[in-house]
């Protein structure tokens, strides 16, 4: 545990409740002194409940600076993922904005801080575990839109599978949510890096902006920001520092 936080520049009790969330997730088991990774085939798909609260400081962080980029009076797409889920709240105080998602918890978000000069529309579709609506419906209704800025959660990121989701209707879903947009952003947060699904959404240079967090390793925020065209690089709040762009 020690060793562990020492490598990660975090507190003993930061790594334990990690672990412990971990665990809780079944991501990980927890052993005498640490943790070790459960084998996690390219199919898995963990539910909204058992992802939301790992790394959420990263998350909130990411989500923080991602809906910066949002403008009053545009209209933009969050597809599913726990990420999305909390830059969702992020934007309850921009006006006249237009949303389209797939995401129930997106969707609910909004519905609990109503406005009358905010539009919400979720697609219809097959339902997830992790709360998508996906398949033709969804593809279907997002084939109509033309959409300023999409903002896009991923279940991993691999160097050479680039951004991927265990199931194959909701990668569709997404690639319908990039054609539908303008501008693309991805939301990973450091874990994501080296988990491959079982599909590609699509490879990084066919994204605008990665917006991730400082956890990952030097050598991985190089290879990152030589393979898409914008790397934001945040901190959480309890770190020094705030955004880096590499």
């Amino acid at each position: 545990m020690a060793e562990l936080a020492a490598e990660l520049d975090v507190s003993e009790m930061t790594v334990r409740r990690d672990l412990d969330s971990l665990d809780a997730a079944g991501l990980a088991e927890k052993v005498h002194g640490g943790a070790t990774l459960r084998f996690r085939h390219t199919t898995d798909e963990p539910g909204f409940d058992a992802k939301f609260m790992l790394n959420a400081p990263e998350k909130e962080s990411i989500a923080r600076t991602a809906a910066l980029a949002v403008e009053a009076g545009s209209s933009i797409g969050l597809t599913a993922g726990t990420t999305t889920a909390r830059m969702a709240i992020e934007l309850a105080a921009i006006a006249d904005l237009t949303v389209v998602t797939n995401s129930m918890r997106v969707a609910q978000t909004f519905a609990g801080s109503p406005r009358s000069d905010r539009t919400v529309i979720l697609t219809g579709g097959e339902r997830t575990p992790s709360e998508a609506l996906v398949g033709p419906v969804a593809v279907d209704s997002l084939g109509s839109f033309h959409l300023d800025h999409v903002f896009m959660g991923v279940h991993g990121m691999h160097e050479r599978a680039g951004f991927t989701t265990p199931n194959l209707l909701e990668a569709e879903t997404n690639r319908a949510f990039i054609t539908a947009a303008d501008r693309v952003t991805v939301l990973a947060d450091h874990a994501k890096w080296g988990v491959t699904g079982l599909a590609t959404i699509t490879g990084f240079d066919g994204v605008d902006t990665l917006v991730t967090d400082a956890g990952l390793a030097d050598q991985t925020i190089d290879f990152l920001s030589a393979q898409v065209r914008d790397l934001v690089v945040v901190l959480t709040s309890a770190e020094a520092g705030g955004v880096g762009v590499a």
